[in-house]
């Protein structure tokens, strides 16, 4: 049986790219330039690519992107984009669980849950920052965005994303929050490239901030800093806090 983060995004390309959280794709690649200090050299993996927005957009800039993903109908239309702007870009069909890498690439990135933290359980996420971690090279670094296991202590997650969503986008209700486990449970709804409507039954995993660090370490993390996630708009300014829905991880091996 499938999983709801595999149903979600099948026949859903071109609708997810007009969802608000896929609006900061511009600002969000010139936090990472600066963060490889604009070296055209580095390689670069981009984990849970979806349509390839990031991957697209950094090959723009002249770097060389490799762009996994689960979803083979979210791979097409990351291919189908780049193929319009006459760009070569090496999208695979991989789990973020077992990817094939060790050693390879001088960043990963994984932004906007592409991948983490969506898994089922909290060993499955595991496995996902294991094999980033080993597909970095000595010295590598890895940029991703995660939820903030924070806000919801002092928020409701159904009203943030209520208030976010836009005619059209997905829609979230019968929001539960677990404190015990830290996971959302919700009731989505999308409709695909079809117009079909779908009702999805999901959970999502949010970390605490010293979790996602003490991970991080056990996986040979020398540097772990941790900011607040603003989208389109990433920043070392931007100390995290109960109010950042999600928060940016910059660490490195």
């Amino acid at each position: 049986m499938k999983q709801w983060y595999e149903e979600l995004f099948e026949n859903y390309g071109k609708k997810y790219d007009k969802e608000c959280f896929t609006a900061g794709t511009v600002g969000e690649c010139d936090f990472i330039e600066k963060e490889i200090n604009y070296d055209r050299s580095e390689r670069i993996i981009d984990i849970g690519c979806g349509t390839g927005r990031h991957a697209i957009e950094m090959t723009a800039r002249g770097y060389m992107v490799t762009g996994i993903d689960l979803s083979e109908s979210q791979l097409e239309r990351a291919r189908h984009k780049a193929g319009n702007l006459d760009m070569e870009i090496d999208f695979r069909k991989h789990d973020a669980r077992d990817l094939p890498f060790e050693n390879e690439f001088d960043l990963a990135v994984m932004l906007c849950e592409g991948a983490f933290p969506l898994m089922e359980t909290d060993e499955m996420n595991f496995e996902i920052l294991k094999n980033a971690a080993r597909a970095l090279k000595n010295h590598g670094k890895f940029i991703f965005t995660t939820l903030n296991g924070l806000f919801p202590l002092y928020h409701s997650v159904e009203k943030f994303l209520a208030s976010e969503s836009e005619e059209g986008n997905a829609t979230y209700r019968s929001n539960t929050f677990d404190l015990m486990t830290f996971r959302n449970h919700d009731i989505t709804t999308v409709e695909d490239d079809d117009g079909n409507k779908k009702e999805l039954v999901c959970n999502e995993r949010y970390y605490a901030p010293s979790e996602i660090t003490w991970l991080l370490k056990s996986l040979g993390f020398n540097s772990i800093e941790i900011f607040g996630a603003k989208l389109g708009a990433f920043s070392r300014n931007d100390l995290l806090t109960t109010e950042d829905f999600e928060m940016l991880v910059v660490a490195v091996k």
